[in-house]
């Protein structure tokens, strides 16, 4: 049994109840996060959920371009207010916490997934981090952050204006996206970053991550609203 701080025992309780939890500790530029995580991923995938991307359990892994995308916010300046979409067990945006950005939003619409980013967060004593609930097609008031980040967040077409619109309700002035995919996703990442174009100035790179047996290609998206569109959307 994992031991907890009393304050997050009932949530840990009720995922206990469901899942067989196990730590994964993740040590990025010299410091551990500990990731409390569904130890057995098999039994929680099903046979709809292989043939439909959008059925697919997405926060129950932890995603090698997520590690990617938190390694390069630990590198970063700390900034005032930073939002994860998409966040699944919210990697990056634990990161961004715990590498002194001051306040982080970590926001996903599942349920259990939030639970976990609640328990998380207290897990790792980070206490400069807000949980939200967040639809992406109904998006909430949660005021405008200098950096917007979310890693394997574009899986599906019918995504794409919804992601566009979330950047501009929430990006401050001057405010950045970044967004981290396996380069394996470059079949739905490519006609995204195509039709973002308009929109956004953008720039690319690529990152390697090794494991012991295999290296991942990460690409690296950076996408800045370009300034007659902000005026147009703020007018409008």
């Amino acid at each position: 049994m994992i031991q907890v701080p009393e304050n997050i025992k009932p949530i840990y309780d009720k995922l206990a109840k469901r899942y067989t939890l196990e730590v994964e500790p993740l040590n990025i530029r010299g410091k551990v996060l500990n990731i409390i995580k569904p130890a057995n991923i098999e039994e929680l995938i099903s046979e709809d959920s292989l043939e439909k991307v959008e059925n697919f359990p997405f926060w129950i892994k932890i995603w090698e371009a997520a590690i990617v995308l938190a390694d390069f916010m630990a590198s970063m300046k700390p900034v005032k207010r930073v939002l994860e979409i998409g966040a699944g067990l919210g990697v990056v945006g634990l990161t961004a916490a715990l590498f002194g950005h001051e306040e982080v939003v970590i926001t996903d619409f599942e349920d259990e997934c939030l639970d976990f980013l609640r328990l998380n967060a207290a897990f790792n004593k980070l206490d400069n981090v807000i949980i939200e609930k967040l639809d992406w097609r109904t998006p909430k008031e949660l005021g405008q952050f200098d950096i917007i980040v979310g890693a394997e967040v574009v899986f599906s077409g019918r995504l794409f204006e919804p992601l566009y619109q979330l950047f501009h309700k929430y990006l401050a002035p001057n405010g950045v996206v970044y967004l981290a995919h396996d380069k394996e996703r470059m079949r739905t990442l490519a006609p995204f970053l195509y039709l973002a174009e308009k929109e956004f100035e953008q720039a690319v790179s690529q990152r390697k991550l090794r494991t012991d047996d295999e290296v991942y290609e990460i690409i690296i998206s950076r996408l800045i609203p370009r300034q007659k569109t902000m005026e147009t959307k703020s007018s409008a």
